[in-house]
């Protein structure tokens, strides 16, 4: 008995992921799907594979990230190349960044110099910036949702991923619930009040994760942890409330940066935004080129706050056919089987051509 080709229709669209691809390797997993290095039999290219399996798993929050990961375009941001159909699973396909975690990085040296960690958050802040110029904000911004792809010039450069809790608000509407990783949550969004009932700034949350990024760059632990209990969650909650934090005295850090967390490390109404990051002493030092022309093209009145639905993906796939992948993959998994002459008789010498009682 043999696994038949599958019979969707959506086959020479979504693309049939077990005939067009194969696997190299895993990633890395969590709590929604497992992540893995694939390579596309045609034309070679590597891709960043996230399997999440078909049915009752993929909702409204699954087809929430794709449609939105879709519309993201930035070099700062992992590249969305479409959806695919296994069998078992709904399959995400991205662009692969080479260098792997941020999070890894940093595990790896415990904690970077302050110019090393001020080239990665410039990255880090002009891909936030774009998502928050087409009303996106990703809430759960993290080391662990910065990846590294290594340039032709060597240069790492730093690419957002996972967009599974972010919210759009042209799409969607203001962000009410308390989600992302405890470590890298603004204290408005772990305010019990906001339960359902209040709206937050998800925005502002943002900039808040972002310098938890950069305060562990420089420090190598998180900076609402209580020193002394650091596994204790409830007082990194009750310190996080109160915005208290301190730099051990081992650390040298730059006063200028000193200030750039004093004024991220506030309360919400009191909180530096991304643009004023942006015009930050600190924050401009030795900036790339690069990103001094991603400046300055996102501060002109181009596209900002728009929301391309229309366009087609890497794979050939307008929203419609993404919409109708995510549909069929709604449905639970699809195992195609086709028996011949020999799988029936195979079948017959086994079990017999008569009735039988399960569980006699």
């Amino acid at each position: 008995m043999g696994d038949g080709p599958s019979t969707s229709p959506l086959v020479g669209k979504a693309l049939n992921f077990d005939e067009r691809y194969e696997v190299v390797k895993e990633l890395g997993s969590g709590n929604f799907g497992v992540t893995k290095l694939v390579r596309d039999r045609e034309g070679g290219e590597l891709m960043a594979a996230k399997f999440l399996e078909r049915g009752d798993r993929i909702d409204t929050n699954v087809e929430r990230e794709i449609l939105i990961h879709r519309t993201m375009t930035h070099p700062n941001i992992v590249k969305f190349k479409g959806v695919s159909l296994s069998q078992a699973d709904l399959v995400i396909l991205m662009e692969y960044a080479s260098g792997g975690e941020l999070f890894s990085h940093i595990q790896k040296k415990g904690k970077i110099p302050e110019n090393e960690a001020r080239y990665f958050f410039q990255q880090l802040i002009c891909g936030v910036a774009y998502c928050h110029s087409v009303g996106v904000c990703h809430r759960d911004l993290k080391l662990e949702n910065a990846l590294l792809h290594q340039e032709q010039d060597g240069a790492p450069r730093v690419k957002i991923c996972d967009f599974g809790y972010s919210k759009s608000n042209l799409l969607h509407s203001n962000p009410k619930s308390t989600v992302g990783t405890p470590a890298y949550i603004a204290p408005e969004v772990l305010t019990p009040g906001n339960s359902g009932q209040q709206q937050y700034d998800g925005q502002i949350a943002d900039v808040w994760s972002c310098g938890v990024l950069l305060y562990v760059m420089l420090v190598g632990s998180y900076p609402f942890e209580d020193p002394t209990d650091q596994r204790n969650l409830r007082k990194s909650i009750q310190r996080t409330l109160a915005c208290k934090y301190s730099f051990p005295g081992h650390t040298s850090i730059s006063e200028e940066c000193k200030h750039l967390l004093s004024r991220i490390f506030v309360l919400c109404d009191k909180r530096i935004t991304i643009e004023e990051i942006r015009k930050h002493p600190w924050f401009l030092q030795n900036l790339p080129m690069e990103l001094q022309i991603d400046m300055s093209v996102s501060g002109s009145s181009t596209s900002a706050g728009q929301v391309n639905q229309s366009e087609i993906n890497d794979l050939g796939q307008s929203i419609e056919e993404v919409k109708l992948c995510i549909k069929e993959a709604m449905q639970g998994p699809k195992y195609d089987f086709i028996m011949d002459d020999d799988d029936i008789e195979m079948m017959n010498d086994e079990y017999g051509s008569g009735e039988y009682m399960v569980g006699e």
